[in-house]
Order: structure tokens, then C-alpha cells, then sequence
């Protein structure tokens, strides 16, 4: 009997070691992993650029306090705001973490300038922004909050897709809108470019800011380093995680100078958000995805797999209802219930998981190749097949 919490519902399935993007359990069986740890392992399993990196920073140095300057995490900061909107970043460990930093930071710019009480942030209902009590209660999600009262006050809520809605809920109170650009627990529903640009006129026009939580979409994911890109706007604050580690624990919060000033010395911290050990894979996994060719090869990939998806629908309109997303967050709606059909994924050596709304995610590593794709292909088509029997 496990001696861990119940917390989680896990398969009955393990596995032994992984490479690229397979799995493979202790007896050998081979899974294509389109899970990767939740678009974490953005290289794929064991990818040897990143098992070097490690490698040779664990021989020199792990960890030492914030007390001190770390130059693996002055090296990676500088790569970020040099491909970013940003001017500063706080490392975290976890996405929620940099979504609870995000808030905190946007927070203390309006303290700073002598307006607490702008201290409230506007966000989608049933949004997704962490596990902790204040990002749970900024999800808006009555099951996500369900035992953990009282509330955490400060955040209000608007149906996506709801302008209207929108601009009643902004108040002289409002710090900050933040939103996923593309939700993931939330079903990979992209938000439009157009939404977008009406979002960031919105925040100029009232003076608040815009958070944009790129911690499952951002770091390449979506053909660009980050979705927002598409929609030629730039944020004010950016929490991330998740795909800039490679599957090592990393997170941060970006933003720019001008929100950054209220940070001041004792105002946050984290023991070991920024360690050597961290910092060494994260300028690693940068080097990669900013490689000549490689965000390319990512765009191209996605426009195969998401026009075969789409002759899957249509060879399959009665199971199928839709196919959503951008780059390597894909999404496949289903007409009924999804956990029968990811089950049946797995039987066939396919991983997924589950979003809202009936749809699977599909998050393949960022260099997943062709041939990877069309064994995925082959093995939904053989899913579906196997529903109209």
C-alpha cells in the first residue's frame, strides 16, 4: 500500500527511464509520451544537451542563497528580458509560485506609487493559475476552492468570452487583469489575437495592468517563445515555468522595469528559486529553443499535426467536435467524455491527458519529429476506428 496522499488519481502505470519522446516501463513497453510531464519536458526525456548541462554544473555547485549573486541566474535573466518584453525577472520554483509573484508584484507597483487600494485582479471564472490559496481563489473554480475557505479576497471574475462583462467588473480598486492566452486545464481555448490587443487598450485606457500566464503556453510551445507574440502586444508582468527547465523545476515571474521598481529588498524571495543547479539547465534549455531553425521546425510540425487531426474530425464528426490550439498545445474535443478514449490511447501506447470540456491534451516535446507525429496519428485513427464498431 502506497504510503502517499490521495491527492492524485494515478494510472496504474509506471515507468523505468524515457528518451526523446518515449517512455519506456520497467519490462520494457514503449509509450509515445504526449503528456511530457504536462508540457514540461520541452526537449523530450533525457535530451543530452540538458543531461550535460546538469552534469557539469552538479560538479561545481548546487546551491547557495540568494544573499549571494549567482551568475548562472544573472546569465539566464539576461537571455530572457534580451528575447522579451521584460527588464526583470524573479525566479521561482513552480508555476504557481511565479502566478503568486505575478500578483504580489503587481500588487506592490500600485503600493509603490501611493495607491494600495488598487490591489484587486480581474480574471477569467474557471481560469487555471496554480494549486496554492491565493492562485486557486484568482481560478475563480468553486471545485478548485471547495474546502479550503475562507475565500482569499482581492480577485473578481468574468466569463471568457464576456467584454461586457469586463469592463462592469473594472473598478478604481482593479491592480490587474490576468488571463491565460491560451487555457490550458481549462480546455486549450485559445484567446484571440484581436482579444488580445482589445485587453492591452483596455488595461492602457484604465491604467491597470496586464498579466499574461504563460506558464503551460509559453517557452516555445506555440511556435513563438511566447503565444502572446502573435498578437504584437507586450504585457506588464509574465509568470512562467513549466518548459523553460526541460523538466527540471524552474519558474519566474518577467515584467518590466517600470512594475519591477516596487520590489524592493525584503519585498519577496524563495531558499531556492534561482540555484546554480536550476539556473545551469534553464540557460540550456534557452540555447535549444533559440537555435537557428528550431521555433521553425516547431511551426511546421504543428501545421501537419493539426491539419491530420482535422481529416480525423472529419473522418469521425460523431466522436470528434473539435480540434483547438497553437503550435504544440493541442486540444481534441470529444463529443462525450474523454477518460474511456484516453484509456484506450494508452492501451494503444499513446499517452494524453485531460482538460476541461471534454478535450484531450496532446503536448508533444518541442523537437518531436514527423515520424512521431504520424505514429500518434495512426494510433487515434485507430481509436476512433474502434468506436464506430
Amino acid at each position: 500500500m502506497s504510503s502517499l496522499a490521495k491527492n492524485y488519481k494515478r494510472r496504474k502505470l509506471s515507468f523505468a527511464s524515457g528518451k526523446g519522446s518515449f517512455l519506456y516501463t520497467k519490462s520494457g513497453a514503449k509509450y509515445l509520451d504526449f503528456v511530457q510531464g504536462i508540457a514540461v519536458n520541452s526537449l523530450g526525456h533525457t535530451n543530452p544537451t540538458l543531461v550535460n548541462a546538469i552534469n557539469k554544473q552538479s560538479k561545481k555547485l548546487w546551491h547557495v542563497s540568494n544573499s549571494f549573486i549567482i551568475p548562472e541566474g544573472e546569465e539566464l535573466a539576461r537571455k530572457l528580458t534580451n528575447k522579451t518584453f521584460a527588464n526583470a525577472v524573479i525566479f521561482q520554483n513552480s508555476g504557481a509560485e511565479a502566478t503568486e509573484a505575478a500578483i504580489k508584484v503587481a500588487r506592490r507597483y500600485f503600493y509603490s506609487i501611493g495607491k494600495p487600494e488598487k490591489n484587486r485582479i480581474l480574471c477569467i471564472k474557471n481560469s487555471f493559475h496554480g494549486r496554492t490559496i491565493a492562485t486557486i481563489n484568482a481560478s475563480g473554480s468553486e471545485k478548485m476552492t471547495e474546502g479550503f475557505g475562507p475565500k482569499v479576497a482581492g480577485f473578481d471574475h468574468f466569463k471568457f468570452g464576456n467584454h461586457n462583462e469586463l469592463k462592469k467588473k473594472i473598478t478604481n480598486k482593479t491592480a490587474a487583469i490576468m488571463i491565460e492566452p491560451i487555457m490550458g486545464e481549462g480546455g486549450i481555448k485559445v484567446i484571440p489575437d484581436w482579444c488580445l490587443k482589445e485587453l492591452r487598450k483596455i488595461c492602457d485606457k484604465n491604467k491597470i495592468l496586464l498579466i499574461l500566464d504563460e506558464v503551460q503556453c509559453g517557452i516555445g510551445r506555440t511556435g513563438k517563445f511566447f503565444s502572446y507574440e502573435y498578437a504584437k502586444i507586450k504585457p506588464d508582468i509574465v509568470p512562467i515555468a513549466k518548459g523553460i527547465g526541460g523538466g527540471f523545476p524552474i519558474g519566474a515571474v518577467l515584467m518590466t522595469k517600470k512594475v519591477s521598481a516596487g520590489m524592493v529588498p525584503g519585498t519577496h524571495g524563495s531558499t531556492f528559486g534561482g540555484n546554480p543547479l536550476a539556473m545551469a539547465v534553464g540557460n540550456a534549455v534557452m540555447n535549444e529553443i533559440f537555435k537557428k531553425g528550431f521555433l521553425g521546425k516547431v511551426n511546421s510540425n504543428s501545421k501537419y499535426f493539426i491539419s491530420e487531426l482535422n481529416k480525423i474530425k472529419n473522418k469521425f464528426p460523431k466522436i470528434i467536435k473539435e480540434i483547438r490550439g497553437k503550435g504544440l498545445i493541442l486540444g481534441i474535443q470529444l463529443h462525450h467524455d474523454q477518460t474511456k478514449f484516453i484509456n484506450s490511447l494508452m492501451k494503444n501506447k499513446l499517452l494524453t491527458i485531460k482538460a476541461a470540456e471534454n478535450v484531450i491534451r496532446v503536448l508533444p516535446p518541442l523537437n518531436v519529429n514527423k515520424n512521431e507525429i504520424n505514429m500518434a496519428l495512426k494510433i487515434i485513427t485507430k481509436v476512433c476506428n474502434s468506436y464506430q464498431k
